[in-house]
């Protein structure tokens, strides 16, 4: 049965704690299960392709820890016991690359862009990037380590706005919650995250000439308890089964 280790906190303040990567079961020393750390934005894709590759494989069972990929890959470099890796940006792997803590060459496996997300209703009116610099709003940013930060302050340069963030989340579920919670006027998120959310916020597209895309890349890990399951998962996760999962939440197939 697929377990899910939530890294990060309910949006709690701007230094949300996140909790330590999951660890084996007691006895199994990894056994059957696959311990996959995982970028915060494929929480719901994630939890499903999980979900398969447990059905697909009888007696395996899958444990999903998500947060920042920043933080991820410092709890890989500390130690944490850890299958698989999967990051929302490249960076971020080749820090854990080139640690040396990866046993093969990371493959991107889908690509997001980003959007303004706006709690239902969009009652601030926000009705492009320009409005993420208004000081009278409240507005709410990824942290600038965490890869929808750096991309969001990428695109707010491509467009010539100066941000005026009011909070700085450590993932983009956490400042997804905030918007949803109608704490913030609006934020910049993955195009993804605000499907995934549904009628509980509004999106409003960033153009095309100033937003960015982002590349999500896989990697087994060099201190994996469960080598072959990590290998299987990830071969599942890039077999026809797992593209056509991954593609209907939204992400962008290479």
């Amino acid at each position: 049965m697929v377990a899910i280790a939530a890294l990060v906190t309910a949006a709690c303040g701007e230094d949300g704690g996140e909790a330590d990567a999951p660890a084996p079961a007691d006895g199994d020393g990894g056994g059957g299960t696959v311990l996959v750390l995982a970028a915060a934005s494929l929480t719901d894709a994630f939890g499903e392709l999980a979900a398969a590759f447990e059905a697909a494989t009888p007696g395996v069972t899958v444990e999903l820890g998500f947060a920042g990929s920043s933080r991820l890959a410092a709890q890989i470099q500390e130690g944490a016991p850890a299958d698989v890796f999967a990051s929302a940006n490249t960076s971020n792997m080749d820090k854990v690359v080139d640690s040396g803590d990866v046993t093969a060459t990371p493959q991107v496996f889908v690509r997001n862009t980003l959007e303004i997300v706006v709690p239902a209703g969009n009652p601030a009116g926000v009705t492009g990037l320009g409005d993420l610099g208004r000081d009278e709003l409240l507005i709410g940013l990824c942290a600038e380590e965490v890869p929808c930060g750096a991309l969001g302050r990428e695109a707010l340069a491509a467009a010539g706005v100066e941000p005026a963030p009011d909070t700085n989340e450590p993932a983009v579920r956490a400042l997804l919650t905030k918007v949803e919670a109608g704490e913030l006027d609006a934020g910049i998120v993955y195009r993804t995250d605000v499907a995934a959310a549904g009628d509980r916020v509004e999106g409003v597209e960033i153009p095309a000439d100033v937003n960015v895309a982002a590349d999500y890349p896989i990697a087994p890990l060099a201190d994996a308890p469960n080598p072959a399951g990590a290998e299987a998962f990830i071969e599942f996760v890039l077999s026809e089964a797992g593209r056509a999962i991954l593609a209907s939440y939204g992400f962008d197939l290479p």
